[in-house]
């Protein structure tokens, strides 16, 4: 859980809340649902995300669930500064796809007090920490990890695996291309992958060349 009204109101000092999760998890509906009620309490919201993510809309944020709310689509960590001023509550979504300077970026706001509210993946395809999101969560006051179902076994999945065929680390993608898994099912799925990538050579080639050589 988190505060969203410090006990000491002298100190105006912002935070940092940050929403993490395989994908299908719900960060994102999570993320546009904080954001929605500051905006009820008519709090000035601005919400960014990367301009690298175009899957559902160019401008708007969207869940899986077509839950959605208008953002602002920025190249580089930086732009944030200078969009996000006068601002109370800024969103952030797929912060694992921004440079390294979004985490300074995410603590000068919240030193001029502004709540910033961040959503991304924490594990790449291969499940390894995402981009700026360990730095991200290190910083943060409130760390909030939602968990998928897994497709397999049907336990809580926390894991992204690609089922396409791509080593690129920005790959945007839905259920053709990846699916949640848990940490049994994500194991046997890169055993089995790695099996099906070994290059079994044939016993007459393997004859031949020796007798070449």
């Amino acid at each position: 859980m988190f505060l969203e009204n410090t006990v000491n109101h002298k100190e105006q000092f912002g935070w940092i809340e940050v929403i993490c999760g395989s994908m299908f998890s719900g960060k994102t509906e999570e993320l546009i649902r904080r954001l929605k009620r500051a905006q009820f309490a008519k709090q000035k919201v601005e919400i960014f995300k990367p301009a690298v993510d175009t899957r559902y809309d160019d401008e708007m944020v969207v869940s899986h669930d077509a839950n959605e709310i208008r953002s602002t689509p920025v190249p580089a960590a930086a732009n944030i500064r200078l969009l996000a001023d006068g601002c109370d509550v800024v969103g952030i979504d797929e912060a694992q796809f921004f440079d390294d300077e979004i985490v300074s970026v995410c603590n000068d706001l919240a030193n001029k007090g502004v709540r910033v509210v961040v959503a991304g993946l924490d594990m790449d395809f291969k499940g390894n920490p995402f981009g700026p999101m360990p730095a991200l969560m290190a910083t943060a006051e409130y760390v909030t990890k939602v968990h998928a179902i897994c497709t397999r076994t049907g336990n809580l999945a926390h894991y992204s695996f690609r089922k396409a065929n791509s080593d690129s680390l920005v790959f945007l993608g839905e259920t053709e291309e990846y699916e949640p898994l848990s940490r049994a099912a994500f194991y046997k799925a890169m055993i089995k992958e790695k099996v099906n990538k070994i290059e079994v050579k044939d016993p007459e080639d393997l004859t031949k060349n020796n007798k070449q050589a």
